[in-house]
């Protein structure tokens, strides 16, 4: 089995730890950065590389509204979903003529565990429709490369 053929890779890893700046530790803004934006790098890069082996490939990066919309208590989640997005732009900038397409998803609420929620809240996102987000990028004809995409709950919480 040949592992080094990849065509797409989703960066979906993601942490939140949130407080004041203040209040953060160091090791809380590290894991934060580590998880939510150099890893998305490292596996980016190692794509990239497999990339060019097999002449074009596609990045899909999950971000969040965080990502544009800053929050009190977010500093360090913020600061990693801005950083997610402006390096998908770059990495979009620098590599769309080598035949790769970059893009990244900025949902809003999406019902996960993520963030201590511990259950079904009707009112947000479910992951498959992130899931189904990402196959209609997928889908996309080669000519044409959706940047960016903002998805919220249609019926928030009031």
């Amino acid at each position: 089995m040949n592992l080094d053929g990849i065509d797409v890779l989703v960066n979906n890893a993601g942490v939140g730890v949130f407080g004041t700046t203040a209040d953060l530790t160091i090791e809380q803004w590290r894991q934060t950065m580590d998880t939510n934006l150099s890893g998305a790098f490292y596996c980016s890069r190692e794509a990239l590389r497999r990339f060019r082996v097999g002449g074009s490939g596609y990045i899909i990066n999950i971000s969040s509204l965080a990502g544009k919309n800053p929050f009190a208590g977010g500093a360090a989640y913020n600061a990693s979903k801005f950083g997610l997005n402006g390096f998908s732009e770059a990495m979009m900038l620098d590599h769309r003529h080598d035949n790769v397409r970059v893009s990244y998803i900025m949902p809003g609420s999406v019902d996960t565990a993520f963030g201590g929620n511990s259950g079904p809240a009707g009112w947000k996102i479910a992951p498959s429709d992130i899931a189904e987000i990402v196959l209609g990028l997928l889908r996309m004809p080669a000519r044409t490369l959706v940047s960016r995409v903002e998805v919220r709950p249609s019926k928030p919480k009031k």
